[in-house]
């Protein structure tokens, strides 16, 4: 089904038509100040994203440093060993809207961070190498936890921001045109008819007069 559907010529489609175009300019116009609000949270949110982005993969090159040279001391079996048993980690998500996009932030969560003993690891069986480990990673988590909702918001204003466009080219290159064309046509039609009455009223009165 196309865009606009077809209209009789008519007054009263004229004026309905009229009314549906004014209607997707008002449309085309809220949507504009929508992505142009979205785009300026875009960017808002870019930067802290990006610093957090950058701290988080220099985490993670010293993480697996450390953990390279914990796998070379005691080997893949005893790290494993370690970090047994593994840990139930909840955090209380609460859901938020920013310009109408669903998002969600960590409300609440527990330290990351342990000591030897908090881990479960025996005094002495666990090498420097390996606590280090242990302690880099739960640093790296920390951050992944950190920039987790920044992340989802960022995404979710990328498709916001791409959704609205669609919308805007839709109404402007799609539906707007098809109501311009539409308005002309019944115009035309109208005006070709008042053309006939006008003619045929005024064959009319000659005839009239002649007779």
């Amino acid at each position: 089904m196309s865009a606009v559907e077809r209209m009789a010529a008519s007054r009263m489609n004229l004026i309905r038509a009229r009314r549906r175009l004014a209607q997707v300019e008002r449309g085309v116009d809220l949507l504009r100040r929508k992505r142009e609000a979205l785009v300026s949270e875009l960017f808002r949110t870019a930067r802290p994203a990006v610093d957090a982005r950058t701290r988080i993969e220099e985490r993670s090159a010293r993480a697996y440093t450390v953990l390279v040279e914990a796998l070379a001391l005691q080997g893949q079996t005893g790290l494993r060993a370690l970090g047994w048993p593994g840990r139930d980690l909840r955090v209380d998500i609460r859901p938020g809207q920013v310009w109408g996009v669903p998002v969600s932030d960590i409300e609440a969560r527990p330290p990351l961070g342990r000591t030897p003993g908090a881990r479960g690891a025996p005094p002495g069986s666990t090498g420097l190498a390996a606590a280090a480990a242990a302690r880099e990673f739960e640093l790296l988590a920390d951050l992944l936890l950190d920039a987790a909702p920044r992340e989802m918001l960022l995404r979710r204003l990328g498709e916001a921001v791409s959704q609205t466009s669609r919308q805007v080219n839709t109404l402007e290159l799609r539906v707007a045109p098809g109501l311009s064309a539409q308005l002309d046509a019944i115009r035309r039609t109208l005006d070709e008819r008042e053309r006939e009455e006008r003619l045929r009223l005024k064959h009319l009165m000659s005839r009239k007069r002649g007779g």
